[in-house]
């Protein structure tokens, strides 16, 4: 028999959680443990000097314990989303879930607790029992009206965030949603008519936002399974669903669903028809969001309202209403500012900060994660991608603010564009690293030319440079090709408009390229018809020509191709008045710190002269970036214990080194254990003239330095800023292939800093 799709979409997921290791959580430790010592400061007799400060201040709890950073995720399994009253056992795939989405995409440590108590009084005790444990409170997966009780008591009796993520979460990115949705229909939430299905704690919590953000009462119609909710019903009937009656007669959905704007659908299958939707508003706007089969499927509503603006809660579908653009920012923000509670203002402040976020370009590494959909504000675009990396810094950033406005926070924050920069550098790696690099960018307002104008990659670092540096992107391409996929990837920036382009194929300074080009290669081969060839086909050869005609600051070429091919031409043209290649650094920013690597391209075997001259080259470069080399000249042999070719160049090196005063730290040669492991190279030479690990590893081959570099990349344990081209004046950088959009406007700001700022 053979296994159907289902059936093996079944077994991945089972196998899923059960391989290598059951569950999707472990705990790990922060701090070392790995001899006497350590032992006696993390429990007896150090651990008392900790707890001592903590009794006679809580608050520095937060500075000893991980607490400030450690959340709750409580669910008693009661109202599991599309499986029900489960249990609180059969619940803890999800909540060990819902604690990796934290750790995830907030970097939020997480515990996951399932109790097993229907009563939602005693529920409530026990909660409000773990609060000496954690900084926050998320609930999850409590039925309603027991959760509208459990909340109530933990947010009255606990002085830490309390949220229960099924109601205010949801509420939040409805709210994101629904403020982009009526901008696209050209409504105003004052005057819409809202008929909504669902009245348990998501629906209502949703209702209860949208009246917050100016929606009025008398314009929302709340209908469950037993029809309109009206005054004086009392079958299925709450308080919190009475605060919504609408007049006193018994109506189905389909008799209040005529003129409607807005459907808000959080309740099950098929509740809403074509037929239905047919009576809505011009442009109607439809949240389906039961799941997994909506209210309505998107097909059916627009074979009736073609121009329908429709969010459901599936991942197959554009605008997913999913949690996770909210409760992993919302949290992180209060945590940071020792919020004593998740205010009004704060979610308000989450959800403007969503909905700007959609309306923004999108950024390049959600759309390379949502590789093919259009991210382009609009109809099928109304809230960002749960994948948008700066989902945390706008989110969190406005969540702390709303706090310290509204006189929540306990430790509020000095600085709030140092915490913006802080969060960008827990998502993007080189952020904190580049800040140097691009301070001293914003000093001059260079020219950059980029050779593959028409790369997706390069579009979007154009649109990147363009909103975040002074600098000029230049690029090559065909007008038409940049101006359409442009329009295709949602890019707000223009040819022409918004920066030059050099067409290959027609443009009027073709003969003075040419020109330029054949004059410095007449008596290297190149005849004037060649010369006009390459200017009309190969684009980095007419970037170094921009370049060396002073139309341009610097190159930035090799998103394609082989880099010493790129190379070459960039040398012909650029390698003059002293210039030439020296070597190509590499900067791994890892865990602990980042780590330089060269020569990863340029010379295969290098000679003693060149490893000393990739040396001091490299020792500039990393002082870039606000650090104090430390070069280790890395062979087989450590300090001469092996006579090999690699060994004896590195010893030359040495020498050429030691013939003139440096100002920067070098050893060597020595293997990279001991270049890294400062305790290994004293016992290996005792009295090293280099204190403390190297951030600089000199390679005597290429092969050795791209083995490294590739090795860090692909084992995900290094992000690479560069290559860096050495010994050109920061006039041309050749990049990778692998390089990203980021990557690329990192090496922008790198070549958008003069020669003379970093000697």
């Amino acid at each position: 028999m053979t296994d159907t799709p289902n059936d093996l979409l079944r077994q991945a997921a089972l196998d899923y959680h059960r391989f290598p290791k059951p569950g999707k959580l472990e705990v790990r430790a922060t701090k070392p443990l790995a001899n006497g010592r350590d032992l006696a400061r993390a429990y007896s007799p150090g651990v008392a000097e900790a707890c001592i400060e903590i009794k006679a201040d809580p608050d520095t709890a937060r500075d000893y314990t991980s607490r400030g950073n450690l959340v709750a995720v409580v669910s008693n399994g009661s109202a599991v989303l599309g499986l029900g009253n489960i249990g609180a056992l059969a619940s803890k795939p999800v909540m060990e879930g819902k604690a990796v989405l934290f750790k995830k995409f907030a970097s939020i440590d997480c515990f996951d607790i399932e109790i097993d108590e229907p009563d939602p009084e005693k529920l409530a005790d026990i909660v409000c029992a773990l609060e000496p444990t954690f900084g926050a409170i998320n609930l999850e997966d409590i039925k309603a009206p027991d959760c509208f009780i459990v909340e109530k008591i933990c947010r009255e009796r606990m002085n830490i965030p309390v949220f229960h993520d099924d109601q205010h979460g949801t509420a939040i990115v409805v709210g994101a949603a629904a403020t982009n949705a009526l901008r696209v229909a050209g409504k105003n939430i004052e005057d819409i008519k809202v008929v909504s299905t669902g009245g348990g704690a998501a629906g209502i919590a949703c209702l209860n936002m949208l009246l917050k953000l100016g929606l009025k009462r008398e314009n929302v119609w709340l209908c469950d399974i037993d029809g309109l909710v009206y005054q004086g019903r009392e079958s299925q009937m709450t308080p919190q669903k009475a605060e919504y009656a609408q007049g006193t007669n018994a109506a189905t959905l389909d008799d209040v669903i005529e003129g409607a704007d807005l459907f808000l659908g959080l309740s099950g299958p098929r509740v809403l028809t074509p037929e239905m939707v047919s009576k809505m508003a011009a442009r109607p706007i439809i949240f389906a969001l039961a799941n997994p089969a909506p209210e309505i499927l998107p097909d059916l509503a627009r074979a009736v309202a073609p121009d329908a603006i429709i969010a459901t809660g599936r991942s197959d579908f554009p605008n997913q209403v999913n949690n996770v653009l909210c409760f992993p920012f919302i949290f992180r923000g209060a945590l940071d500012v020792g919020a004593t509670e998740i205010n009004d203002e704060m979610q308000i402040a989450c959800i403007e900060g969503i909905a700007a976020l959609a309306r923004a370009t999108s950024s390049a590494e959600a759309a390379a994660v949502y590789h093919g959909e259009r991210l382009t504000f609009g109809a099928d675009y109304l809230i960002p991608k749960p994948f948008d990396p700066r989902l945390i810094s706008v989110v969190a950033s406005a969540v702390a603010r709303a706090a310290m406005e509204t006189g929540v926070a306990t430790r509020p924050l000095d600085d709030m564009d140092a915490y913006r920069r802080k969060l960008d550098g827990s998502v993007f790696k080189s952020a904190l690293l580049m800040r140097p690099v691009f301070q001293a960018a914003a000093t001059a307002a260079r020219r950059i030319v980029f050779a593959e104008g028409e790369d997706e990659r390069v579009l979007r670092a154009a649109q990147a440079i363009l909103e975040e540096t002074p600098e000029q992107p230049i690029l090559i391409g065909r007008p038409e090709v940049i101006e359409s996929r442009c329009e295709r990837f949602g890019l707000t920036i223009r040819p022409e408009r918004d920066f030059p382009i050099v067409n290959p194929e027609n443009d009027p300074r073709y003969r003075d390229y040419w020109s330029t080009y054949h004059e410095l290669m007449a008596r290297k081969g190149v005849t004037p018809d060649l010369a006009k060839a390459i200017m009309r086909t190969n684009t980095t050869a007419i970037g170094a020509v921009m370049v060396h005609r002073d139309e341009a600051d610097s190159l930035i070429c090799g998103t394609f191709g082989q880099f010493l091919w790129h190379l070459n031409y960039v040398t012909q043209v650029l390698g003059t008045g002293g210039l030439h290649p020296v070597g190509a650094l590499s900067m791994m920013i890892l865990e602990d710190g980042p780590l330089f690597i060269a020569d990863t391209q340029v010379h295969a075997e290098p000679s003693p002269e060149q490893i000393a001259e990739t040396a001091m080259g490299a020792a500039r470069h990393v002082r870039r970036f606000g650090l104090e080399p430390n070069v280790a000249l890395c062979a087989h042999s450590s300090f001469g214990n092996l006579d090999s070719d690699t060994g004896r160049r590195m010893r030359a090196a040495l020498e050429v080194l030691d013939a003139a005063p440096r100002d920067f730290s070098y050893e060597g040669e020595m293997n990279v254990d001991a270049a890294l492991d400062p305790e290994l190279r004293e016992r290996i030479y005792p009295g090293s003239r280099m204190q403390g690990a190297a951030n600089v590893l000199l390679f005597p081959n290429s092969d050795a330095a791209s083995g490294v570099r590739n090795i860090l990349k692909m084992k995900g344990a290094g992000l690479e800023v560069g290559p860096i081209l050495i010994g050109m004046g920061n006039r041309a950088h050749v990049v990778t292939p692998a390089i990203t959009a980021r990557g690329l406007l990192n090496m922008a700001a790198i070549a958008g800093t003069p020669v003379a700022h970093y000697g």
